[in-house]
């Protein structure tokens, strides 16, 4: 028995011995926060205000409170049709530049407190909470640094209005996923009738840093937007475009909201020493609030899907803007477009190829990290090569000629983002065929090339910062090419 036992705990150790180590972290890494925000993908904008009344996209301060008067305010529908649509959740712009606030504000008067709709009792943020709540979907928070209605805006007491606001949102409205702060700042307004230009530092007049401690302290678990982050950044337009190229990292030092920095945010800093991942913000319509004659000008779903491959398939997430109309409601043209933009997703990723066939490597780290976790649909399992492979190839078998057009690609970004190029190729009539290259992958990347009939698919490292290290590989054969 003695000898048993001895036999028994030398195979203890021999196997805690011959257990591989995972690799290490490379470079910044996200935070819980920012991996959740990863997931959520493609979510809603609303933006809604006293504007969609009068016609304006930048309303100048001065409209009566009476304007707002949704004659059938629904919030379920926004919240329906965004569950239906395939988004994860709605950012609501709570209080846009004019100032008016869709709570009732205990700081202002310019709200819906004073407004005809529901005789002044009612709560747009708090109707949108709950109709999230009913349809599983989180909720995100824009609040606009410039108000050209406050008579406080370009004094250092409109700061502490300005936070208090936030902590009035971040207090009373349950769980919040994304606080939205924009780079309109500054320009002429109302200001409580001064009717004037107030110009400010947008660099140091909003002293970020402590607004940012309130969302922390409030909203632990919501991430920030703006420029610069902290947390998620703009991809540097509003046309849907993500960067082929793209890093979640960013040397954002000495960035701020409004800056100048348009031409870094696409692609970020491949040197970067904070994880910020870029946002796309795109709008349904050509304005961003409800114009009665931009009803017959709503993107096409074929427009949207192409929006799609150019936020999400680019290592971005996409928000897209749908606004409601003077009901209160998302106007039927911009449902249908939704809807046939659903029905192009679901069929375009019905099938994935990939998923459980047989996988080799040209390197593995072992068996706790075997090629297999690529396709199994576990995104907490990955791949990955020796600490000094920095190249490798996967070769991913069909079992038979089968014809693919799309590739998905995610990288486990726990471990930091690494991989600067790649490129596919297809086993075709018994040659490889090249059917596309690309540079970053990140949390992920979806690309189309022509289809081809192919037994195999090979995705080859050709450069990375460390190790790679991919969780996941899907093919899709989209229909229609």
């Amino acid at each position: 028995m003695k000898n048993l036992g001895l036999i028994i705990l030398g195979l203890i150790l021999l196997s805690s011995c011959s257990k591989v180590a995972p690799p290490e972290p490379y470079g910044p890494l996200p935070s819980e926060r920012q991996l959740a925000w990863h997931e959520m993908g493609y979510y809603m904008f609303v933006h809604f205000t006293v504007n969609t009344f009068t016609d304006k996209e930048w309303g100048y301060g001065d409209e009566d409170p009476s304007v707002f008067n949704p004659t059938e305010l629904d919030c379920s529908q926004w919240a329906r049709v965004a569950s239906e649509a395939g988004m994860k959740g709605i950012i609501i712009t709570a209080k846009h530049h004019d100032g008016f606030c869709l709570w009732p504000s205990e700081l202002t008067e310019h709200s819906v407190k004073n407004s005809p709709w529901k005789e002044g009792k009612g709560d747009v943020i708090w109707e949108l909470r709950r109709a999230c709540d009913e349809y599983g979907l989180k909720l995100g928070i824009y609040l606009s640094p410039w108000d050209r209605n406050s008579t406080l805006y370009g004094t250092p007491e409109y700061i502490t209005y300005y936070r208090n606001q936030l902590t009035e949102l971040l207090s009373n409205y349950g769980n919040i996923f994304e606080v939205w702060f924009d780079g309109a700042n500054g320009g002429d307004g109302y200001y409580g009738g001064a009717r004037e230009t107030r110009r400010i530092d947008n660099k140091t007049y909003y002293d970020w840093i402590f607004t940012h401690l309130i969302v922390r302290e409030l909203q632990p678990g919501a991430v920030m937007f703006s420029d610069a982050g902290p947390d998620v950044r703009w991809v540097g337009n509003e046309r849907g475009l993500g960067s082929l190229t793209n890093w979640c990292l960013l040397n954002k030092d000495e960035m701020y909201p409004g800056g100048n920095f348009a031409h870094i945010l696409g692609e970020g800093h491949e040197d970067g020493e904070y994880w910020v991942p870029a946002e796309v913000d795109v709008s349904i319509r050509p304005g961003w609030f409800w114009h009665e004659s931009q009803n017959d000008m709503v993107r096409s779903p074929e427009n949207l899907m192409e929006l799609y491959y150019s936020s999400v398939g680019r290592n971005s997430n996409l928000l897209l803007n749908v606004p409601p109309d003077k009901r209160g409601l998302i106007h039927e043209n911009d449902v249908l477009s939704l809807m046939g933009f659903k029905e192009l997703l679901d069929k375009e990723f019905e099938y994935d190829i990939a998923w459980g066939k047989k996988v080799t490597a040209s390197d593995t780290r072992g068996k706790d990290f075997k090629p297999s976790n690529t396709v199994d649909r576990d995104n907490g399992t990955y791949w990955a090569t020796k600490d000094d492979q920095l190249t490798a190839e996967l070769i991913i078998d069909l079992g038979k000629e089968t014809e693919v057009n799309r590739i998905l690609l995610q990288e486990y970004i726990r471990l930091g983002q690494r991989v600067q190029e790649f490129k596919v190729e297809a086993l075709s009539n018994g040659e490889w065929v090249h059917v596309l290259d690309g540079t970053t992958i990140g949390y992920k990347v979806i690309r189309k090339f022509p289809t081809i009939a192919a037994d195999k698919i090979k995705v080859t490292i050709a450069k990375s910062l460390a190790c790679p290290v991919l969780s996941n590989i899907e093919l899709y054969r989209a229909p229609g090419e």
